[in-house]
């Protein structure tokens, strides 16, 4: 197993890792310009310095910072070393950091962390594709990580989380937006508890359900989204979501016409 792990990024899942890697005995170095290093770590003065002597480095920065970090490492990292990106960054740029791993001899693994990390910790919900995913995961299950190994490429990862996020954080926004709407209309605690009732009802025929009622009521629920955004606005909430949905049903009710 590998015992020198870095991690470049404190934010919160960064720190929260750290925090579970040393207390299961990993020797953790780490560097992040703005936040210092979780008790335990050997703090470093850059990228470049921090991945020096690791065999596993986690970069847990931000999605705009993942390349950049890569790149400002290469020159320091070990030849058998193995980059792992967590960052939620698009499939392609998984990809791109996998192939500058490819250019020079560096194995590039992509892990997606499924659930928030707070709570969980190093135990949180993790996918791992791409080159040393299988190693990264011996690695980090020595350490306790719940983490499971996709046969794919770097992206495939990032693919599988950010399909559940258009879902999940969709969903989530607008319910936002519809209280923010209630709370105008001084309806918030009562559809509070009606999607409460709701959501709790829920069972495997509800996808069914929602897939098929949507694709046959397309032109009926894209006129009721349409006046719902317009409701929206007359409260001063602006309808994003709501708006978002009567073109979804639009273009599917266009769809639906074409011969």
């Amino acid at each position: 197993m590998i015992d020198v792990v870095a991690v470049l990024g404190f934010g919160e899942a960064g720190s929260l890792l750290t925090r579970d890697l040393v207390a299961a005995g990993a020797t953790v170095r780490g560097y992040d310009p703005k936040v210092p290093a979780p008790p335990g770590v050997t703090e470093a003065g850059s990228d470049a310095d921090a991945v020096a002597g690791a065999g596993l480095v986690l970069s847990v920065n931000s999605a705009a910072d993942a390349v950049p970090a890569l790149s400002a490492s290469l020159s320091r990292l070990a030849s058998d070393a193995i980059w792992a990106d967590l960052n939620t960054a698009s499939p392609a740029v998984k990809q791109r950091l996998a192939a500058i791993g490819r250019e020079n001899s560096v194995a590039v693994t992509d892990i997606a962390m499924m659930a928030p990390v707070p709570g969980k910790g190093l135990r949180v919900p993790m996918l791992a594709s791409g080159d040393g995913a299988a190693q990264v995961a011996e690695t980090l299950r020595g350490y306790g990580a719940d983490i499971e190994v996709l046969d794919g490429p770097a992206g495939l990862a990032a693919t599988r989380k950010l399909l559940r996020s258009v879902f999940y954080k969709g969903m989530a926004a607008s319910i936002v937006e519809a209280l923010e709407a209630a709370r105008e209309a001084g309806l918030e605690d009562w559809l509070t508890e009606h999607i409460a009732e709701d959501l709790a009802k829920q069972d495997a025929t509800t996808l069914t359900r929602i897939i098929t009622g949507t694709r046959q009521h397309a032109v009926r629920r894209g006129h009721e989204m349409a006046a719902a955004a317009e409701m929206l606005t007359d409260l001063g909430v602006q309808p994003i979501m709501a708006d978002a949905s009567r073109a979804l049903h639009e273009r599917i009710a266009e769809e639906r016409r074409r011969p």
